[in-house]
């Protein structure tokens, strides 16, 4: 038997240990919070295009206009932005009759700034408020397989930092660019 005294670990090393236990477990969950708004917004960004690459093709099989609208609402303090698609009919916009899937409203996530450019300028954020009661789409995809050329740029609120930009084509050729430059193959 040994006759030395055991030594356990003292308090303040407990509580030094306990402290880096929560210090690491912290910065891991802050990490995979800020991952989780980024494949939001990656996410909602290439739902978009992809929604509107759709909304063109159906302008063009059915001849009926199709159009986007983007709006910003003020949720608790803090802007949000939406978007809406609408089919033209002879008396005027209406939600789309099919395709309820591909057009359902949606949103992006919050902390976003949204720039709207049509033709080369910059749209003003009014068009952007949603005090009409009449729909009044600010991006209309023609039956003819047109659009007028223009951007989207997703900010953050808080740097300014450029997120996404989502740009398309007289033709209506959506692409979506992280921070502004193309994905390349790895990044999917």
């Amino acid at each position: 038997m040994n006759g030395g005294r055991q030594r356990g670990f003292s308090l303040l090393e407990l509580l030094v240990t306990l402290f880096v236990v929560v210090l690491v477990t912290s910065l891991v969950t802050l990490n995979i919070g800020s991952g989780d708004r980024d494949m939001l917004l990656r996410a909602a960004v290439e739902a978009l295009a992809d929604s509107a690459s759709y909304a063109l093709d159906e302008a063009q099989f059915t001849g009926m206009n199709y159009g986007l609208m983007l709006h910003r609402e003020d949720t608790g303090g803090q802007w949000r932005y939406r978007y809406d698609w609408w089919e033209q009919t002879p008396v005027g916009w209406r939600a789309p009759a099919s395709g309820k899937g591909v057009f359902a409203p949606a949103e992006f996530p919050p902390g976003l700034e949204l720039q709207l450019e049509l033709d080369g300028l910059i749209q003003e954020q009014e068009l952007l408020a949603n005090n009409s009661e009449v729909p009044r789409p600010q991006i209309i995809l023609y039956a003819s397989g047109e659009t007028v050329p223009g951007a989207i740029e997703l900010r953050a609120t808080d740097t300014g930092e450029l997120l996404w930009r989502i740009e398309w084509n007289l033709l209506g050729n959506f692409q979506t660019l992280s921070r502004g430059q193309a994905l390349v193959e790895e990044d999917f």
